[in-house]
C-alpha cells in the first residue's frame, strides 16, 4: 500500500441558495414584490427532500438555522428556504477549502421545476449574480457552475453567453433528470454555447421536470429515487453520444457528477455490443461507444458502490481501461457511506491515485 496526501481538488462542491429573500438583490423588482405579495416563493420542490438524512453532514448547516423556514400568515413574512446546508461561505472555508487546492461548485437550484418561464429566467440569472457576488467575488479558490432553465433551451444558451466570460465559471450545471434526454436536437442551442465559451456539461444528480424519475413511473420513496439514478445517468450517457452530441461537437466534455462510477465498465460493454449490431440505425456513431466516453465523459467517485473485497473494486476501476476519468469530490454537504480516501484511493498506485485526487480536474477544468 502506497501513502499519498490527500486530495486537493475538490470537483463537487454543492453551494446552495440559502433562501428565497436572498436572491432579492440580484432579481428584478417585479419578482420581489411577486414573492412578496403572492402564493409564489420560488422553487419548492429540491432535488434532496430537505429532511433526508444525506442532504446534509453534521455542522454543515449555520447555527442557528433550519432545513425549511416556516411560512408565515402574512405574505412573504417568511420565505421557505432552501436546504441551508452548503449555503455558508464561512463553513464552506473551515470544512472544506482549509484541505484543498480548488473546489468547484455545483449549485442544485431547482430552476427546472419552475413552470413560469419568466419565472425560471429571471432566478437562474439572479443565481449567477448570487454566486459572483457572494461566493467568487470572496474566495479566489472556488469555481462554479453556471446555473440555466434547461427547460427553455434558447434561454439557456442565453444565460450561459451572458456569465461566461467571468473566469471562474467553468462548467454549465445540467440535472440528469430533464424534460427529455440531453441529446435531443432541441438542446444544441445548449451544447453549442457550451462548446463555444469552453465549458464543460456538468451533469448531476437531480432534476424536477415533472415526469417520474424512474422508467415504470413514480417510486414510494426518495431512496429508490437514489438507488436508481446510475439509471438515469447510464440512460444520458447512451443518449448523448447516440444522438451524436461528441461528433457535433467535438471539444464538449461532459462530468458526471454524482454518479458513482462502478456501474460503468458493464454499461460500456453492452452499449459497444449493441453499437456493432446496431450502428446502422445511428451511422453518424463512428467509433465504438467506450471510446467517447473515455475521451470525452469524467465522473466524481461518489457515491462510491463499493464491494467488501477492496480488489474487487480495483478490478472495476481496471475496467475503465483510464486513468484520466475519475476525480475526486466530496459532494459536501451531502452524506455519502463509503470514504474515498480509505475504501479505494490509499490503494492505488500513487499516479493513479494523484490524477483522481487532483489531476484529472485540474486538466478537466483547466485550473
Amino acid at each position: 500500500m502506497t501513502e499519498v496526501a490527500v486530495a486537493t481538488i475538490d470537483a463537487a462542491v454543492h453551494n446552495e441558495v440559502p433562501s428565497t429573500k436572498a436572491l432579492f438583490p440580484y432579481l428584478p423588482p417585479y419578482w420581489v414584490e411577486h414573492v412578496q405579495n403572492t402564493m409564489f416563493k420560488g422553487p419548492t420542490e429540491f432535488y434532496y427532500p430537505p429532511t433526508s438524512p444525506i442532504a446534509a453532514r453534521p455542522g454543515s448547516r449555520p447555527e442557528g438555522s433550519a432545513s425549511n423556514e416556516p411560512t408565515g400568515s402574512r405574505p412573504g413574512a417568511n420565505l421557505p428556504s432552501v436546504v441551508s446546508a452548503g449555503s455558508d461561505l464561512d463553513l464552506v472555508r473551515k470544512q472544506v477549502l482549509q484541505d484543498v487546492e480548488y473546489a468547484v461548485m455545483c449549485s442544485p437550484y431547482p430552476v427546472d421545476s419552475l413552470h413560469n418561464p419568466d419565472a425560471a429566467i429571471a432566478f437562474a440569472r439572479a443565481v449567477n449574480d448570487w454566486q459572483v457576488a457572494e461566493w467568487l467575488d470572496r474566495e479566489p479558490r472556488l469555481r462554479a457552475s453556471i446555473v440555466v432553465p434547461i427547460q427553455l433551451p434558447h434561454e439557456a444558451a442565453k444565460e450561459i453567453d451572458r456569465v461566461a466570460d467571468h473566469p471562474c465559471f467553468v462548467q454549465v450545471a445540467l440535472p440528469v433528470r430533464a424534460e427529455r434526454p440531453l441529446g435531443s436536437r432541441i438542446y444544441h442551442p445548449v451544447w453549442e454555447a457550451i462548446q463555444r465559451h469552453d465549458l464543460v456539461a456538468g451533469i448531476q444528480f437531480g432534476g424536477v421536470p415533472g415526469n417520474p424519475p424512474t422508467p415504470s413511473g413514480w417510486p414510494s420513496y426518495f431512496y429508490e429515487e437514489y438507488v436508481g439514478a446510475a439509471l438515469t445517468f447510464a440512460s444520458q450517457l447512451t443518449n448523448i453520444i447516440s444522438e451524436g452530441i461528441f461528433d457535433q461537437f467535438p471539444r464538449v466534455m461532459v462530468a458526471l457528477i454524482e454518479s458513482g462510477f462502478t456501474w460503468l465498465p458493464p454499461h460500456m460493454w453492452r452499449f459497444d455490443k449493441e453499437w456493432r449490431n446496431l450502428r446502422r440505425l445511428v451511422p453518424w456513431v463512428k467509433r465504438a461507444p467506450s471510446e467517447y466516453i473515455r475521451e470525452h465523459v469524467r465522473l466524481t467517485l461518489q457515491p462510491l458502490d463499493a464491494p467488501a473485497d477492496v480488489h474487487e473494486l480495483l478490478a472495476v476501476v481496471e475496467q475503465l481501461e483510464s486513468d484520466d476519468m475519475l476525480m475526486y469530490a466530496s459532494h459536501y454537504p451531502r452524506v455519502h457511506a463509503a470514504d474515498p480516501e480509505t475504501t479505494l484511493l490509499r490503494h492505488l498506485a500513487a499516479d493513479s491515485a494523484r490524477k483522481i485526487r487532483s489531476d484529472n480536474a485540474r486538466a478537466l477544468y483547466r485550473l
